[in-house]
Parts: structure tokens; sequence; C-alpha cells
């Protein structure tokens, strides 16, 4: 006579999961995962927790996405900055867009230079 397998129920998802584990309290996370339905059962009979089924439904629950895709218009595109530059020919320093666009600068934008020992400071006049 064939044994009668154990069915596992539903397990529970979003505002219920949450509900469910507030409710638990001090419980293992084990014992969590068993009462929220994160567990099987093996072919002879004894449950095993789904702990990290467990962790990833309550991230999802509290509207976390760690596997978050790229979305295809916002790939970036040209060179990264070095945050280095080069004194020009005629003496002047450029500061390239990929550092105008980084601190929000608008064409007219004044700044006030202060020097140090080894380095230059681009103070924003407000």
């Amino acid at each position: 006579m064939p044994r009668k397998k154990k069915s596992t129920p539903k397990p529970l998802k979003g505002a219920a999961l949450i509900t469910k584990v507030a409710q638990l309290g001090q419980a293992t996370r084990e014992e969590k995962a068993k009462a929220c339905g994160y567990y099987k059962v093996s072919h002879n009979g004894t449950e095993r927790a789904n702990i990290m089924a467990l962790m990833n439904a309550l991230l999802e629950a509290e509207g976390m996405d760690l596997d978050a895709k790229v979305i295809p218009h916002q790939k970036q595109s040209g060179r990264s900055p070095s945050y280095r530059i080069s004194v020009q020919k005629n003496g002047q320093l450029l500061i390239g867009s990929a550092y105008s666009k980084q601190m929000e600068l608008q064409p007219g934008d004044e700044f006030e230079i202060s020097l140090g020992r080894k380095h230059i400071h681009l103070n924003k006049v407000i």
C-alpha cells in the first residue's frame, strides 16, 4: 500500500506574511518558515524549512527587489570621469561635462576659487 504524501500549504505572501512573522515574535527562523508555509516534506516524511525562500518573500513583501534589472534607456554611455584634469597650453583648466552634470551646474554659475597646498577648491557662489 503506497504511503500518502503529506501536502504542504501554500506559502504566505505580502501583508499576510509580514503579519504572521510579527505574530511569531521570538520564534526561530525555522519555526517561522514552517508556520508561514516555507518548508518541504522530504520523501521520508521529515519537514525541511526553506529559510532563504522566506527571507526573499519578506524582502519582496517589504517592496525590496534585490534582482532589479537595469532599464535599457538608462544605460551609461561615454567615459566615466577620472577626477583629474590637465592644464591646457593656454594655461586654462577645462572641467568636463561629466563633472558639470554630476554637480548639477548650469550655464552662468559662479565659483570662488581657493587654493590649498596640493589642491584647488571650487566653491559655488550662491
